[in-house]
């Protein structure tokens, strides 16, 4: 991996420490004041955590992982965005997707993007092939 896929690695494995970090304080301290929120900033980091892996690791696996980790992040920015802008009190504290992820300049919204570019461009060969088998192994 190099070029845009390992700045896109790098990107995904900050935001997963990020989101990581503000969703725990955020259980850990103020749970009962925005409990949707704040475990919707859970989901959020361990889709970053995983993606983050998926994008790493070679094989038609992990490929598929990444891709189905990539949609599902992407769907959560737009349906959060959405609803953050249409009805604000559903979400009376931030998450990580509220207002497409305002509170991190909006990667959320243009990240997943970029990582499905990447990955229809750099799909799994017959080497990685071999990769899944060394994986089942």
């Amino acid at each position: 991996m190099s070029g845009v896929g390992r700045v896109l690695v790098a990107v995904y494995a900050v935001l997963a420490v990020a989101a990581t970090g503000r969703s725990f304080y955020q259980i850990a301290t103020k749970f009962d004041e925005a409990p949707v929120a704040y475990s919707l900033s859970a989901l959020a980091a361990v889709v970053y955590v995983v993606a983050t892996i998926a994008l790493v690791r070679r094989g038609r696996v992990w490929y598929r992982i990444a891709w189905a980790t990539l949609v599902f992040e992407f769907t959560g920015v737009v349906v959060v965005g959405v609803l953050s802008v249409l009805d604000p009190e559903l979400f009376p504290h931030d998450t990580v997707w509220s207002y497409f992820g305002r509170g991190y300049v909006f990667i959320p919204l243009v990240l997943p993007a970029l990582g499905m570019w990447w990955l229809a461009r750099h799909r799994p060969g017959r080497d990685d092939e071999a990769a899944d088998g060394a994986d089942a192994a």
